[in-house]
């Protein structure tokens, strides 16, 4: 029995040695989620009214894209979105991602050529999207969150936006 005593005093201390070890150097699996970027450009003829951002995220995880509002007092909107003009005219702003790639675009159902100065100052020109990149599923036992609401998804993924990235494309 007093053999056995120190065996196991041993083995007991150094569990607790082993489990004290403060190696918190490697924070997380090297994801950055959430994370997000502006990115500013203008839609033109000449870039068929789209641009491409490149981005690096898993497959299983999702891209939300805010367009800000400057007629709003620059709110942020989620995209799609659609606006409704004189004379029967719809714009619509949309966007598609892949692992690597994010493409952010307008389309209509009239030539974009035709929008008036100010339309075009409104709608195509100097336009700032805010990327959002966030696991496609929030953690177990939580609850979702309402992408649509851009205040919402900043608390929910507890974002600071005074370290938001700007890209310019163009």
């Amino acid at each position: 029995m007093k053999k056995i005593l120190p065996i196991l005093l041993l083995a007991f201390v150094s569990l607790f040695i082993f489990s004290c070890d403060n190696n918190d150097d490697n924070v997380g699996d090297g994801d950055t989620y959430p994370k997000m970027r502006d990115v500013s450009g203008s839609f033109t003829n000449a870039n068929s009214y789209s641009f491409t951002v490149p981005i690096n995220i898993e497959s299983t995880d999702v891209v939300l894209v805010y367009r800000r509002d400057p007629a709003a007092s620059n709110a942020w909107q989620l995209i799609p979105k659609t606006y409704y003009l004189s004379g029967g005219r719809e714009l619509d702003y949309n966007a598609l991602f892949s692992s690597q790639n994010l493409e952010i675009y307008t389309e209509a159902n009239f030539d974009q050529t035709t929008l008036s100065s100010s339309e075009a100052s409104q709608y195509l020109n100097n336009q700032t999207f805010r990327v959002v990149l966030v696991p496609a599923s929030p953690a177990k036992g939580t609850s979702t969150v309402d992408t649509s609401d851009y205040n919402a998804v900043i608390k929910y993924y507890n974002l600071d936006e005074s370290k938001v990235l700007t890209v310019k494309v163009n």
